[in-house]
């Protein structure tokens, strides 16, 4: 994984995580999955980025940090990281 290569940190339930992951897979982005439910570190790493509260959907890309994205807001930063 490169530096700018987008972390999602979501759930498998959650229907948000599931449009991302759709999203990101149809634009042809290149990212890593982990599922804050069952990747305790990954629930750590978010903890950290947020006072110690579990959020998400929650998108790492470089050292930007997204918490429940919208669409737009999710678009422009993959363009402005040159991902899209």
């Amino acid at each position: 994984m490169n530096d700018s290569q987008p972390v999602l940190y979501g759930a498998d339930w959650c229907l948000k995580t599931s449009g991302f992951k759709n999203f990101l897979q149809r634009e042809w982005v290149d990212f890593t999955y982990r599922n804050v439910e069952e990747d305790e570190e990954a629930a750590q790493r978010v903890r950290d980025q947020y006072d110690g509260k579990l959020k998400f959907p929650v998108l790492e890309i470089g050292d930007t940090w997204l918490k429940n994205p919208g669409m737009g807001e999710l678009r422009d930063t993959l363009k402005e990281k040159k991902l899209i």
